[in-house]
């Protein structure tokens, strides 16, 4: 893999209503607002030559990927690493909810209900990152979702994850090189293995 095209899914159902959903079988498309999202994704890389989309396994980072490259041949694999956090007991409520024990929660700490943590979470992606990098082809389209993204791009600038990020746009796609790809993997197993919050 010598490109990587990283993009947060575009607005969708659930997270229009500011509800959680980190469970891939709970129905979750996109909204109208979405999918014209996924469409200026899709015109914002025309000019790439992109050979395989990857996303999680979720509907609505599939709904993306192949709305925006709807006019191309492009193969589709789903990797379950690239999947949404699971936020235990607080998966269905309100994002802030969740963001309220996050905030004030260790990293290496499971939200009730046995949910993820944000170092599990790292561990998975970096795992999830090391398939990408194996991939034959030159250029991928990547889509996953907010924190899973969010932490990627800290990683690729060699900066640990935090206990709160920042906001990621829908449907923007960022491009990483293979050395920052290499140092995005690097970081997040780094820093699962000495958490520093």
């Amino acid at each position: 893999m010598e490109r990587v095209l990283l993009a947060r899914h575009a607005e969708s159902e659930l997270s229009v209503l500011g509800l959680l959903n980190g469970d891939p079988r709970v129905p979750c498309g996109l909204t109208a607002l979405g999918k014209a999202q996924a469409k200026e994704l899709g015109r914002s890389l025309a000019s790439e030559p992109i050979e395989i989309a990857i996303t999680s396994d979720f509907e609505r980072c599939r709904l993306t990927a192949l709305i925006a490259l709807a006019e191309r041949d492009v193969q589709l694999l789903e990797l379950e690493a690239l999947r949404d956090i699971h936020d235990g007991d607080f998966d269905g409520g309100p994002i802030e909810d969740c963001l309220e024990w996050a905030h004030g929660a260790p990293a290496i700490e499971r939200p009730p209900g046995r949910g993820e943590s944000r170092v599990d979470v790292a561990r998975r992606l970096a795992a999830g990152l090391r398939e990408v990098l194996r991939r034959p082809e030159s250029t991928a389209l990547v889509v996953s979702h907010q924190l899973p993204v969010a932490y990627m791009l800290r990683a690729a600038r060699g900066r640990n994850p935090k206990a709160q990020i920042e906001p990621i746009p829908y449907a923007y796609a960022f491009a990483l090189e293979p050395k920052q790809l290499e140092l995005t993997v690097d970081t997040l197993e780094a820093w699962a293995s000495r958490p520093d919050w």
